[in-house]
């Protein structure tokens, strides 16, 4: 096996909030790759004394640790657990109730010799590539379902979010993990995988490069950096260009290809 990592921040003036870790354990037996995107709050009280770096390191750490050490346990449950002892890390310093507490989007998969098994919960994106070359995305597409003028509204989008009918993200309810994307993959079906914050996934669901089996041949040709680099070129064309198709220059992107071969 082999894994492939890079993030590039939005902005220099602002930490990179996504968060990114790739487990193989010596033996080739098999690894997880936990993915997670931090969501920028707007200007004004979260309730929270944290930042969300903070909170995607204290998720992801406790993720990585429980699908890497925990197999015995469902993805939806270690998401939850993970939840959970993030919850209990600041709840006595902060307002968890509030809509707007840190949070994050998740892709979680793990693998061993007979199986893959995935969870994506908001918009990032989980790819699965077969032996024969074919990719498939898995996808939580619920974001893309609200329209755009809600979008813009502050007001309105706090009311969808983690809340039925809305969309849902990684923040302090450990039951959203039950609204996860979840699925379970023979491993002889499974040659590589990747994972892409929002950010990294411009270059198809805003750019229109290419699909996802595209992508796939940018990330395995010119590595994760590569397909990075790609994004941020056609960012700073558009922008050249007026800027219409993007709400903000530049956002936090990270990918990561992880090559399990012929299973």
């Amino acid at each position: 096996m082999r894994s492939d990592v890079a993030t590039l921040p939005g902005s220099p003036e602002r930490p990179n909030e996504d968060w990114v870790a790739a487990a193989l354990p010596a033996s080739g037996g098999g690894g997880t790759i936990v993915l997670l995107d931090g969501v920028t709050p707007p200007v004004g009280d979260d309730g929270c004394v944290h930042t969300v770096p903070w909170f995607t390191a204290r998720l992801g750490g406790s993720l990585t640790e429980l699908s890497a050490s925990r197999r015995d346990m469902p993805l939806p449950e270690i998401l939850s657990l993970a939840i959970r002892r993030t919850a209990d890390a600041h709840r006595d310093t902060c307002d968890l109730s509030h809509v707007r507490t840190p949070q994050a989007t998740v892709v979680l998969a793990r693998w061993d010799e007979t199986s893959v098994e995935h969870l994506v919960l908001s918009d990032s994106v989980l790819l699965l590539e077969s032996p024969d070359g074919a990719v498939r995305a898995v996808l939580d597409d619920r974001l893309d379902r609200v329209p755009d003028e809600i979008l813009r509204s502050l007001a309105a989008t706090d009311r969808l979010r983690n809340r039925a009918g809305g969309f849902f993200t990684a923040a302090a309810d450990p039951a959203v993990a039950g609204r996860a994307v979840t699925g379970t993959s023979p491993r002889a079906e499974v040659r590589a995988l990747a994972a892409l914050t929002d950010g990294a996934s411009r270059w198809v669901e805003l750019f229109g490069e290419g699909d996802w089996t595209d992508c796939f041949g940018v990330l395995r040709k010119e590595g994760t950096l590569g397909l990075l680099h790609r994004v941020r070129t056609l960012e700073a064309a558009d922008a050249s260009a007026g800027g219409t198709r993007r709400w903000k220059l530049h956002d936090d992107a990270t990918a990561v290809l992880v090559e399990l071969g012929v299973g």
